[in-house]
């Protein structure tokens, strides 16, 4: 149907009026998604926001309401309606005068220069460009996803990805008895790591007290890494597939040794061509596919022994990465995701990257045939944002109640009568608080995880002992012939050796089996990640970077705004927020905007801007003085990516500084600038929220400071504020992910029920 233009439509698109999708909105107290159309109460701003849904507001029948240990009054609180719609913006063309979307138009807000950018629309710019007024920009004009930084890993994703596509390609064209142009191949394709940063995971309180005389770890550290998938369509890169992915080294210890996660994926539905393999799978899943098996292959390289994956569909009208999917695109059931995973792995197996499958139930709630390792929730690999950790600590909060509910009722014996009886039934001897507190939180967790075990998927990268079922990486393996799977490592070899013959392997038969070495090779002594470190505040976190694309309204759920937010989504790449503090000139005391000046590479925080440097050509100052670089193209490379590290670094630790400093001589280089700036967001009116310059860049710094820091005491302004706001989000997101899941076992059950 063609659409009728109006002087209030759209030069582009022929429509007047589009309003986006408005962003989710969650209560601070209970979590849970204030539906449209619902009426809530809000007080604060940014990123300190809180929102309150009805029932938790009356809940707190006084006027004060409590916040994370914060006491609000009510009466400071405003009232609203969640029924706020935000229309798409739009943008003039200085030439023509026409109005166009600013999607239509692919325009950047960003780089509108305060609305003085001259702008000229598509139509005039062709008219242009036929006439001769105009040449032509080249494409290397706009920095794209191949203009982001590679690392060894993305080129090893790309080199595959592409090997592998040739090869489907040139069989589609033999099936179909066709040459090899004559039919349509995946073109135009980029595969980017954007973010891989050093990282810590803190073990939760309640169960690290369980094993506190275990010497359990008390965090461990790993890497974060972020993969995206580009794809030029109708000459716009698109932003197709990302995954969330968490390294945990060999450095750190049992029971994350040496063990990956694959903590989120998403995709939209824009892939093209849209065409099946000759196997019958959508070319897009084939190349989704051969991504992760490509990251399996990397980690097996580097000596990485196991893979998790969490098969968990997002809720209803809740996104994981991409903000805001197609409508035509439906959320996959976990049966259906569960097998997408299962696909995949059976090819990784095929090319022996996969040693073997099975999932967390199986590998350690139960102990069958001839394994001897302890069921123990010490032994379970502990993953941040994955399910058990959150729904044990949530177990062992209940299990105290129960507890505290009998001492009350003086039923003392009837809890320990149990806990004697599922001790004796374990093989446990040890009767200490602890060991009982661990018994009955793997029984209780064994209980919700086993009817989805399956979605607890555990890859195998190397083969696992039989006895012990740690993973082996050196010396020898020792594998039966007669019997499929039953392999040790030397140390279970060498107790092996000790037993008497009816102990020995098989326990239950008379004749018993030799055991052959095996040499383990190509695995490396340690995992030292090569690529050096990728930081952006937009990617740092799933959470960040969907709160990026939900406040700034970069939706996927159509083409046109999913070519507009993955040319956002690069420009933020390619321009991440300039310093909060811009350097002063030694000489004049002015601000030297970026790219504006000259440095000494001798004296430490020696730089002149230009107009001083071009009165005396810097002969001024003895040493040599070199050029600061510029936001151009030559920007981009790895010494001014280094640059800006080292630079924001340094403001950390001179924000750490100035928040302890009571030195009003202190002679620490910006000390007192930023001791200014932080008695100005005490007093200023205008606030972050409100647009003040100042504020919006003290506000950059403190959130980057907030996410990095592990000081419980620490004294620079909001950290404290910030990082429970940070935790808060992260354990209502987990939270809703449990919730989640047990509503699909609850249906899943309800099914099973009507249907027998």
């Amino acid at each position: 149907m063609e659409r009728s233009m109006s002087e209030n439509s759209c030069q582009l698109c022929a429509v007047e009026k589009l309003a986006f999708e408005p962003p989710p909105t969650y209560c601070t107290p209970c979590g849970a998604r204030i539906k449209r159309n619902a009426l809530y109460y809000t007080i604060g701003a940014g990123e300190t926001r809180h929102y309150f849904c009805i029932p938790c507001y009356n809940e707190a029948r006084g006027d004060t309401i409590v916040v994370d240990g914060t006491t609000i009054a009510k009466a400071r609180m405003e009232k609203k309606k969640n029924d706020e719609e935000t229309e798409e913006w739009w943008v003039q063309c200085d030439k023509c005068e026409a109005w166009q979307h600013q999607i239509c138009a692919l325009f950047n807000g960003r780089r509108n220069d305060g609305g003085q950018a001259e702008y000229t629309c598509p139509n005039c710019y062709v008219e242009e460009v036929e006439s001769g007024e105009r040449m032509p920009l080249p494409q290397s004009a706009v920095l794209g996803a191949k203009d982001l930084p590679r690392t060894i890993l993305s080129d090893h994703i790309e080199q595959r990805l592409f090997a592998k596509l040739k090869q489907e390609r040139q069989d589609r064209a033999r099936f179909q008895g066709k040459g090899y142009d004559e039919v349509p191949g995946a073109e135009a394709l980029v595969v980017r790591v954007v973010s891989s940063v050093d990282k810590k995971l803190d073990v939760k309180p309640r169960f690290l007290e369980i094993f506190q005389e275990e010497n359990y770890p008390i965090e461990y550290a790993y890497k974060s890494k972020v993969v995206l998938l580009f794809q030029k369509i109708e000459g716009v890169e698109v932003c197709l597939f990302g995954m969330y992915v968490q390294e945990f080294g060999s450095e750190c210890q049992q029971p994350n040794h040496r063990r990956v996660y694959l903590s989120y994926l998403d995709s939209v539905k824009y892939f093209r061509p849209e065409v099946r393999t000759v196997t019958g799978e959508a070319l897009r899943t084939f190349v989704y596919h051969e991504i992760l098996i490509g990251y399996l292959e990397y980690c097996k390289k580097r000596g990485f022994t196991s893979c998790y994956i969490w098969a968990c569909p997002p809720l209803k009208g809740e996104d994981y990465i991409l903000y805001c999917h197609p409508e035509i695109q439906k959320t996959p059931k976990s049966d259906k995701l569960r097998e997408w995973y299962l696909a995949m792995l059976r090819k990784a197996a095929k090319e022996n990257i996969v040693v073997d499958l099975t999932n967390l139930y199986d590998h350690f709630f139960i102990s069958n045939g001839e394994c001897k390792a302890k069921v123990t929730a010490a032994r379970l690999p502990y993953f941040d944002g994955d399910y058990w950790p959150g729904a044990a600590e949530d177990m062992i909060h209940q299990l105290q109640q129960e507890e505290d509910g009998r001492k009350q009722q003086k039923k003392g014996p009837m809890k320990k009568t149990i806990t004697k009886r599922a001790l004796k039934a374990s093989g446990q001897t040890d009767l200490s608080g602890n060991v009982s507190k661990d018994l009955l939180l793997m029984h209780k967790l064994g209980e919700t995880i086993s009817p989805m075990k399956e979605d607890f998927i555990m890859v195998h990268l190397q083969p696992a002992c039989t006895h012990c079922c740690i993973l082996m990486v050196s010396g020898n393996r020792w594998v039966c012939r007669q019997c499929k799977n039953f392999q040790l490592c030397g140390k279970c070899y060498d107790a092996e050796r000790r037993l008497e013959d009816r102990e020995r392997h098989p326990i239950n038969q008379k004749d018993k089996h030799a055991l052959y070495p095996v040499e383990i090779t190509c695995v490396p002594d340690g995992t030292k990640d090569k690529d050096e470190i990728l930081e952006s505040e937009f990617f740092d976190t799933r959470q960040a970077f969907l709160s990026l694309c939900q406040g700034n309204h970069y939706q996927y759920d159509t083409l046109r705004r999913a070519k507009h937010s993955s040319m956002m989504v690069l420009y933020h790449l390619h321009n991440p927020t300039a310093p909060a503090f811009v350097t002063t000139c030694n000489v004049c005391h002015l601000d030297i905007e970026t790219g504006q000046g000259w440095r000494c590479e001798t004296c430490p925080d020696y730089d002149v801007c230009n107009g001083c440097y071009q009165k005396d050509g810097g002969i001024g100052h003895p040493h040599k003085l070199t050029n600061h670089p510029s936001n151009d193209r030559d920007a981009q490379n790895k010494e001014a990516r280094q640059l800006r590290v080292t630079q924001l670094r340094k403001m950390l630790d001179l924000l750490v500084h100035a928040s302890q400093c009571r030195s009003s001589l202190c002679q620490y280089p910006n000390c007192r600038k930023v001791k200014g700036l932080f008695r100005h967001g005490m007093l200023c009116k205008v606030r972050a929220s409100g647009g003040c310059h100042l504020c919006k860049k003290m506000w950059y710094l403190l959130q980057l400071h907030a996410r990095a820091c592990k000081d419980p005491n620490c004294n620079v302004p909001r950290c404290r504020d910030l990082k429970e706001h940070l935790r808060r989000l992260q354990q209502q997101s987990d939270s809703r992910r449990r919730a989640a899941v047990m509503e699909m076992m609850r249906q899943r059950a309800a099914e099973v029920a009507g249907s027998s």
